[in-house]
């Protein structure tokens, strides 16, 4: 199974994704909306296991995610919105739909600096309020009546991208912690520290100092001079 970014060529896949599993359906143009505006935000789940034959083949789309921001938040504050999800039912129970809304909030988070993802659902939908609920922490804030165009009121549902951050706060500390590993607090510093002709940067441990005889204070001169006196005598 692959999940990767919605490109223009799956929408008419995506529809047709929608319209068999969702009463909400969408003109291509609204699709095409969100693929142009918010490229990095939508996904789709793809099933890899029958190659196509050709590269004529469409691929064989199962899932999706159609994300947007909200351009003019009520709030004030910058968040992303969920307007469809579905997963073919022939491939429920795989985790496909909560990896393509992890995947999604993530892209929110990282590409626009979303605080929050804001979503509806129907009432009635138990299943999707259990892997909202549930799965990825969403929490309902309030219900809107009479949302869906058959009458039925919907939840407003929030989720908090609070975890992302917290997230990139350890790496960064664990990287401040690999960076002191190996460190001598007592390590020279400048020509000492400083790289060898191979690239590694070398601690010259400090050495006790000897004095020793060279040269003439070995005694060598002396015996030179003296088996040069002995030649041709």
């Amino acid at each position: 199974m692959d999940i990767r970014v919605l490109r223009p060529s799956d929408i008419p896949h995506v529809q047709q994704t929608n319209i068999t599993n969702l009463p909400e359906n969408y003109f291509l143009k609204y699709y095409l909306y969100h693929a142009m505006s918010w490229p990095q935000l939508s996904y789709v789940a793809v099933d890899i296991s029958s190659p196509p034959k050709t590269p004529y083949d469409p691929p064989k789309i199962v899932g999706y995610v159609l994300a947007k921001m909200e351009e003019e938040p009520a709030d004030g504050v910058q968040h992303g919105h969920i307007t469809s999800l579905s997963v073919m039912r022939t491939h429920r129970r795989l985790g496909l739909a909560e990896k393509l809304m992890r995947q999604s909030a993530r892209a929110m988070y990282e590409s626009f600096g979303a605080n929050y993802i804001s979503l509806h659902v129907r009432v009635s939908n138990k299943a999707a309020l259990a892997l909202y609920r549930d799965t990825l922490g969403f929490h309902v804030i309030g219900t809107e009546d009479k949302y869906y165009a058959d009458g039925e009121d919907a939840f407003s549902m929030r989720m908090d991208l609070d975890y992302f951050r917290d997230e990139d706060d350890s790496s960064d500390d664990e990287e401040e912690e690999q960076d002191t590993v190996g460190k001598d607090e007592g390590a020279e510093v400048g020509s000492a520290g400083k790289a060898g002709e191979d690239g590694v940067a070398t601690i010259r441990k400090k050495e006790k100092k000897k004095k020793v005889k060279v040269g003439r204070g070995l005694g060598v001169g002396e015996l030179v001079e003296r088996n040069e006196s002995t030649v041709g005598a």
